[in-house]
């Protein structure tokens, strides 16, 4: 645990012998997690959680009576805002952050498929 926040994320029935069925196990897109569970897991406060989605740091999925659930995405991007928090960034910066990363990562994607499109024309007959 480094800075009060879990290195990994443990899948429910992970910790049991055997643990979970790999088909069983929740994706990590896949919104499982309540909000005290989630706080738990990111060693935050549950009002912690609710500040962050007020100021649009964080957008966990919702039940259709309203309850919020927290995939394990949700749950790195709370380990990455506890990191730029401690780093001292306030929560303003940390917003446009994310919002950068999450760009360059769009973008890193994107000159991964037009590099491979353009290995794939350089290889074929000619």
């Amino acid at each position: 645990m480094a800075n009060g926040v879990p290195e990994s994320i443990p899948s429910p029935g992970g910790a049991r012998s055997g643990g979970v069925p790999r088909s069983k196990k929740p994706q990590a897109t896949r919104a499982v997690y309540t909000i005290s569970v989630a706080a738990e897991l990111s060693g935050l406060g549950v009002q912690t959680l609710r500040l962050y989605e007020t100021r649009g740091l964080l957008a966990p999925a919702r039940t259709p009576g309203g309850t919020r659930r927290y995939s394990g995405h949700d749950l790195r991007r709370l380990r990455r805002i506890s990191e730029l928090i401690e780093a001292g960034v306030n929560l303003a910066g940390v917003r446009e952050i994310l919002v950068l990363e999450a760009r360059n990562q769009r973008l890193r994607e994107e000159n991964a498929r037009l590099r491979a499109l353009l290995q794939g024309e350089g290889s074929g007959p000619g």
